[in-house]
């Protein structure tokens, strides 16, 4: 309850201890005030747990009240996933939870009911005496039912749904695992249940116990004529009225009406702008609400001639400029007042929930700062209050890893042996429920500023940043955009005199990154800087496109805690590549299924939209192509399937030092935007394979444009190396922790070395990111993490404080290049002027080999008389055996939580974590 600084503050507000003023920064660059509202109260989700005691649960996604008005029901569905003190997952702790809470004088928590798994699915029947939740990758539905004495309880076992895994690539059989997601009682009594992973529905007899009937809902598993038409993937949400059910697709944009006959057959198809979630209907069932992501939209529907009848704008009321008009407010759920006169909407965007008046023609009205990332709205019986649910938290400090050791380390306190540290990011973010009383109309103009200010809507550049900026946009041409992976501050730049660092959490030194110490040194270090994403699946949407989409938020933590759902966030989907046609995608990949219904088309529901409703051409490429200027792409979402160890030897791509001299194609682009700009020869991501010969592809190629003098306006490059793993299986001798950081670093060096030394050198600068943070720790926040920029008026030997994002990383990259806002997200961020002198246009910089990197195969220049001898502590037997149980085929598909111990322990041996952090500024005091 104590373990981070955000909570505490809630906690204060909960207990009357703060004031509407109290603003949260967000690593989005975003605030958030959910105390601001008169009277207002927070409760963070908490839980007492077997073995490891009381925890705040992330994940508050789905609300409902009782028909009498008195209990309010929260169920979550995120990470909440915790280990005991042998280091090992606890089963009993590691669940999502159904709250139960009395709700009058504020939400009081009466249980806490376990739930094994779920995805946001919960439905009361009528008369409110049967709960039906769906259990995700469990693929079951349990019920529950409340006895003489208030209390919930499981009615028997769960039903099965019969689903053996879900509709993925065939190569790797198991791993897409089915998933429960919507479900909604029929008029008869039956449950109907949406299977996210299964493009289907599912009929559950509950008298019976048993299923009853199902229904795929794609178009050609019901008329040959139809295969290979895209429909009815990933079903979210279910309303029901009557007869016939109504089913959100996320994938296909449309609501599929649905039968309820014994066939369950699809009856029609309405396609919507955006992609539909969650849906509601009002007392009557005549009109059916629809919130659509991306379009930033609700539709209503008339459920007589199915029909879409209107189209509300969920974005910011007039007023606020013309960047609260742009996409990003992702609005994910719906309640209406008991007389029906106000529609609440929450964005999960931008931290509000909606109000909407519907006395007339609908129109927002106002918006109600919430706290992040709200999920779910319910108003009391009486109207007068409104129930918020939120799934996520700022994380503060993360340093006490110490207690994640599976043995005891010395040196580590026997009573912090008693629990572990359970402080790997997920475990950090943390929801809450927010009671908030109804504003009258001069309190919501009130409110509406604050969630203005919270989003930036009112940030304006000083009069010295335009000028900074205006003259880097005449005087730069080229930006070269590199993102690596997952490393924190202080695990890296921690030794950095002068700048705000904890030297005992350094794990990769200058031994290993001589070249982020120096370029840190000679230009700018960046010592408050916050990846905004909490891992790679949404780290890589605020890293290209500034923001995320509500689907990514609501699977991000659920498949990090391993319930299941695949990892979609880079372009593939389900692990097919969706970029290309049908007959492309099985000659570039022969293991694809031959099932033309299997995710025809090139739709992924991750991907965001344009800032004027572009289907998914909301990335940072998109907004190139729309200026008309060139690109270049190495390594950004690409297909990672033939570099897996388990595709059969003759569908491998060999790891090849120069496949360009071969003609051998090694990467096939996952976004179909961005494949004719994809270099083909360029290997993504891959830990077997050096980032060294990366930098040799990419420098083949700018060989050729220092010849030709037509080097893109942006190149995205991908190295991916300080990620490591694959050490039994990985080439050159690049096969530690320590030897495959130093060489991410040297990559890094050698490219800034080349543009200093080439004819681009005066007007191109290189900017270098970390998607995320969540593997290490850092003492200020489990956001913070290391970003460089090099090149031509860039200042020398400073160190810039200010608190910056990812987003305002994005923002300055745009900014150089003249390129439109992609979301409101960007559009309100601030351009890092600061870190810029427009007189300060000579600069240069030699690349250094890590002293590490001599201990590989690598062909590195010969060395220097001053080099020193160093070695990893532990040699490639020692890490293969110890990682044997990970896999390292893709981002984060291993246990990232316990894979951050290992490296720890494995590098540095009986040395403990330090005494815990406080966060305090660490520039002298060390």
């Amino acid at each position: 309850m104590k373990r981070f600084a955000a909570s505490m503050l809630l906690l204060a507000a909960a207990c009357g201890g703060a004031t509407a003023a109290d603003r949260l920064w967000l690593p989005t660059g975003q605030s958030v005030t959910p105390t601001a509202a008169p009277g207002a109260v927070f409760q963070p989700l908490q839980a007492e747990l077997p073995v490891v005691g009381k925890q705040l649960i992330g994940g508050g996604v789905t609300s409902l009240l009782t028909p009498d008005g008195k209990t309010l029901l929260v169920l979550t569905s995120g990470f909440n996933s915790w280990r005991g003190p042998d280091g090992k997952k606890v089963a009993d702790a590691s669940t999502e939870h159904l709250f139960v809470y009395a709700i009058g004088n504020g939400p009081t928590l009466m249980q806490d009911v376990h739930v094994p798994n779920a995805y946001g699915g919960m439905a009361l029947s009528p008369d409110g005496k049967t709960l039906a939740i769906a259990g995700g990758n469990d693929d079951n539905l349990h019920t529950y039912a409340m006895d003489a004495s208030g209390a919930w309880s499981e009615s028997g076992a769960a039903i099965a749904l019969g689903h053996r895994w879900g509709n993925g690539v065939v190569a790797m059989p198991g791993i897409l695992q089915p998933t429960a997601a919507g479900v909604a009682f029929t008029p008869d009594g039956k449950v109907l249940v949406a299977n996210y992973e299964n493009d289907s529905v599912t009929l559950v007899d509950l008298a019976a116990r048993k299923v009853a009937g199902e229904r795929d809902l794609r178009p050609g598993k019901s008329d040959k004529k139809k295969r290979g038409v895209a429909g009815g993937e990933f079903p979210y949400w279910i309303a029901v009225v009557g007869d016939k059910a109504y089913v959100s697709s996320l994938r296909d944009r449309e609501i599929d009406v649905v039968s309820l006959d014994s066939d369950l057959k699809v009856a029609q198809r309405i396609k919507v702008a955006g992609n539909p979630n969650r849906m509601i209907l009002n007392r009557a069932a005549t009109t059916l609400f629809v919130a659509a992501d991306n379009s930033d939209k609700v539709f209503l529907i008339d459920t007589k001639s199915d029909k879409v009848t209107g189209a509300i704008d969920m974005r910011a009321p007039q007023g606020w400029g013309v960047n609260a008009k742009l996409p990003g407010a992702s609005p994910n759920s719906l309640a209406l007042s008991p007389d029906e006169k106000t529609l609440y909407v929450t964005e999960g965007g931008s931290n509000a929930v909606a109000v909407v008046d519907m006395t007339g023609a609908p129109r927002v009205t106002g918006l109600i700062p919430t706290a992040w990332e709200p999920n779910a709205v319910t108003p009391s019986a009486d109207g007068r209050t409104l129930y918020v649910v939120n799934s996520k938290s700022p994380t503060g400090p993360n340093p006490r890893n110490c207690k994640e050791n599976v043995t005891p380390t010395k040196g580590c306190p026997p009573e912090e042996q008693h629990h572990t540290g359970n402080q790997y990011v997920w475990q950090l973010i943390t929801g809450g429920v927010t009671a908030i009383p109804v504003p009258d109309a001069d309190t919501l103009k009130r409110l509406t500023a604050t969630v203005a200010d919270n989003n930036g809507f009112r940030e304006i550049a000083s009069p010295d940043e335009m000028r900074v900026m205006a003259g880097l946009r005449k005087r730069i041409r080229h930006v070269i955009y590199i993102v690596r992976e997952n490393r924190t501050y202080d695990q890296i730049l921690g030794d950095l005199p002068g700048a705000d660092g904890d030297p005992a959490l350094v794990q990769f030194g200058p031994t290993m990154t001589p070249n982020q110490h120096a370029i840190a040194s000679e230009f700018v270090a960046l010592d408050a800087f916050f990846d905004s994403g909490e891992a790679s699946g949404n780290g890589w949407n605020w890293s290209t496109a500034a923001r995320t989409t509500d689907v990514t938020e609501k699977e991000m933590p659920v498949n990090y805690s391993g319930r299941g759902l695949s990892y979609d966030f880079e372009g593939t989907t389900r692990d097919i590549n969706v970029a290309n046609a049908y007959k492309p995608r099985l000659a570039a990949n022969p293991l694809n299924d031959r099932d033309p219904d299997l995710m025809p088309g090139s739709a992924n529901q991750e991907a965001p939209d344009g800032p004027d409703g572009e289907n998914e051409q909301g990335y940072l490429w998109n907004a190139v192509l729309r200026a008309h200027e060139s690109l270049r792409n190495y390594g950004f979402f690409t297909d990672l399937t033939r570099y897996d160890e388990h595709v059969p030897p003759k569908f491998l791509i060999p790891a090849e030092h120069d496949p360009a001299a071969k003609k051998l194609v090694v990467t096939f682009p996952a976004n179909k935007a961005l494949a004719p700009y994809t270099d083909l020869y360029f290997r993504g991501f891959d830990n077997k394979f050096p980032d060294y010969w990366r930098f040799r592809e990419w420098n083949r190629e700018f060989t050729l444009y220092e010849k030709n003098g037509k080097l893109p306006q942006l190149e995205t490059v991908r190295f991916m190396h300080d990620h490591t793993g694959n050490f039994g299986d990985a080439i050159d001798g690049v096969n530690t922790p320590e030897t495959q950081v130093a060489d991410n670093d040297y990559a890094i060096g050698l490219l800034v070395d080349r543009i200093a030394h080439s004819r681009y050198a005066k007007d191109t600068l290189v900017f270098v990111i970390e998607d995320d943070a969540q593997d290490g720790p850092d003492h200020v926040d489990a956001h913070r993490s290391v970003a460089f920029i090099a090149g031509p008026y860039v200042k020398h030997g400073a160190i810039i404080s200010d608190r910056y994002t990812t987003v305002n990383f994005v923002r300055t990259m745009e900014t150089i290049l003249g390129l439109k806002p992609m979301n409101f997200h960007d559009a309100n961020a601030k351009p890092m002027a600061d870190v810029f002198d427009l007189a300060q246009a000579k600069w240069t910089y030699n690349a250094r080999v890590p002293d590490m990197l001599r201990t590989t195969a690598l062909p590195l220049p010969p060395r220097k008389a001053a080099t020193r001898n160093v070695h990893p502590l532990h040699d490639v037997a020692y890490w293969a055996a110890h990682t044997r149980q990970f896999d390292f085929s893709s981002e984060d598909r291993l246990d990232v939580a316990a894979y951050n111990h290992l490296l720890w322990v494995g590098m540095k041996g009986d040395v403990p974590y330090p005494a815990a952090r406080d966060g305090r500024n660490r520039r002298t005091r060390r």
